[in-house]
């Protein structure tokens, strides 16, 4: 079932502001019945999967995936990448003047992120490669007669 042009905007007001009555009223309903519609319109199963999907979207774009992590450690690993510091000049009697420059990234950080991609590669761990796994087999020799005596 599709949506409405109203129900889209409810959706994008509602994850904008996380609030139903608001984001009924700004997608276009009536301020009387925006609380019931905004609370009706949550529990529809087709507005609910749009919000699901939008909000998925979202969180996809934010949250940087092992593959970009990965790429990014090796950039700084290589020098590739830049931060911006903060520096003073003197520009003449006791004036200095701030300005921002880019620079490579320290070793120091370098080589944090060779050690975080020997970690994720696990290049500093002994290896052990176990073949197969022992059985183990437990054998009751204790004979009836034995057990009757202690008792």
């Amino acid at each position: 079932m599709k949506l409405t042009e109203k129900q889209k905007r409810f959706c994008d007001y509602y994850i904008e502001t996380g609030n139903a009555t608001e984001a009924a009223i700004r997608a276009g309903y009536s301020e009387k019945t925006a609380r019931f519609i905004g609370a009706e319109n949550l529990t529809k199963p087709n507005i609910k999967t749009y919000i699901d999907k939008k909000l998925k979207e979202l969180e996809d774009k934010r949250i940087a995936k092992a593959e970009e992590v990965l790429k990014y450690l090796t950039s700084v690993m290589r020098g590739e990448e830049k931060e911006e510091v903060v520096v003073t000049e003197n520009i003449g009697d006791f004036e200095s003047k701030a300005r921002i420059i880019k620079k490579q990234v320290s070793a120091k950080e370098r080589i944090k992120a060779a050690e975080l991609l020997g970690k994720r590669y696990a290049m500093w761990t002994e290896r052990q490669q176990i073949d197969g796994v022992a059985t183990i087999q437990i054998i009751d020799d204790i004979e009836e007669e034995d057990k009757n005596e202690k008792n």
